[in-house]
């Protein structure tokens, strides 16, 4: 089987979220759900949804033979009293370990967080959640392209 660029970053991804992200979830002093891949529907963890899309690369990054990568990563929390903290957390946790691990552990030459957008529910107390989705540039050299 190939091993395709695009499985090796959200492998490293889900790496990422399920590893650091929630080693620092489990030091704020309230309670954040983990995150976890997988279909469990108990309510304890968060699963978060990720996609990827091959963006448009610069001119430079054409030059040096660079692909860029868009990654985004959202977040669904029922709406409860603590969802709007949460959705900071979650945020500032991936922000940190992305800042400690830049290339994903190798895979990736580089990884910056563009955007981050929360959303809250469009009317309180009707049964839509806060959501928070990060988007995330990585760029890789000489990939399967």
């Amino acid at each position: 089987m190939a091993d395709f660029i695009e499985t090796r970053i959200i492998t490293a991804i889900r790496k990422l979220l399920t590893g650091r992200v929630n080693e620092l979830l489990g030091e704020y002093e309230f309670h954040i759900p983990v995150i976890e891949f997988g279909n469990y529907g108990c309510g304890y963890g968060m699963v978060p949804v990720i996609s990827l899309s091959l963006c448009e690369c610069s001119e430079k990054e054409r030059i040096i033979r660079l692909e860029a990568y868009t990654v985004s990563i959202a977040f669904l929390l029922p709406e409860t009293f603590e969802s709007e903290t949460q959705c900071y957390a979650y945020c500032g946790a991936v922000r940190q370990a992305i800042k400690e691990m830049p290339t994903l552990g190798g895979v990736v030459d580089r990884v910056a967080v563009t955007g981050e957008k929360y959303t809250p529910p469009k009317k309180p107390g009707c049964g839509d959640g806060w959501g928070v989705a990060l988007t995330l540039r990585l760029t890789v050299e000489g990939s399967n392209q």
